[in-house]
């Protein structure tokens, strides 16, 4: 069980988040202000979701103490998009970011995210429908059968896998698949690796309700499929 630390000067919102977590089986520690979080924070927090605006000082500050200490998964809590506060969180070593007001479902979404990619989520086997990814071995099994992706199939799999309600665009996804084996991958290319993915796992791949398609923007895993 992960132990998240919800750092939030607003009760009611405090009190939500540690309700929706809890029925999401998360541990959590409640802090209202800058030095409340400071006295809770501990080895054993696993994740950190951070206010920036505190009453006794900002999210900013907090951030840069917690990560000296040690390298803790952090989400911002904003209540604004402004690019410069998210960029600058970001650029001081935020994991993500989400903004006020926000859907708990996307919440947990995010935080379980951001746990599978700092490694401090101890599952290691992802249940998609009746496809089970084994991220310890690397390998996609439909129905219990081996499912034969290349490398990089594999990747975009795991990009939507690893991310629930997280939409990608076409530019992202291309961004992350980048470095793969070194193989260059345009805009053309990624439908056609996409298309054969779909043949390889989704039951009727012209209805795929694994990996569906956002007109206008980009892919993301099936809302059917999100935990």
């Amino acid at each position: 069980m992960a132990k998240i630390l919800i750092v939030e000067d607003d009760e009611s919102i405090r009190l939500g988040l540690k309700y929706y977590l809890e029925q999401e089986n998360f541990d959590t520690v409640l802090a209202e202000n800058y030095t409340q979080a400071k006295q809770l924070f501990s080895n054993e927090i696993d994740l950190v979701l951070l206010d920036i605006n505190l009453p006794d000082g900002n999210g900013f500050d907090i951030l840069k103490e917690f990560k000296h200490q040690r390298d803790v998964p952090i989400i911002f809590l904003t209540a604004n998009d402004l690019e410069v506060s998210i960029v600058m969180g970001l650029d001081m070593g935020a994991d993500d970011y989400i903004t006020k007001p926000f859907k708990a479902r996307e919440l947990v979404s995010r935080i379980k995210s951001v746990l599978r990619r700092t490694s401090t989520y101890t599952e290691s086997i992802i249940h998609i429908q009746d496809i089970s990814i084994d991220l310890k071995q690397a390998k996609v099994l439909k129905q219990g059968v081996d499912v034969m992706l290349t490398a990089l199939e594999y990747k975009i799999l795991l990009i939507f896998a690893l991310n629930p309600g997280i939409v990608f665009s076409r530019e992202k996804i291309l961004a992350d698949i980048w470095d793969v084996n070194e193989d260059y991958v345009n805009d053309n290319t990624l439908t056609v690796y996409i298309k054969r993915i779909r043949e390889k796992i989704e039951d009727n791949p012209n209805q795929p309700t694994i990996i569906e398609t956002v007109r206008g923007i980009g892919y993301k895993l099936g809302e059917n499929n999100e935990k």
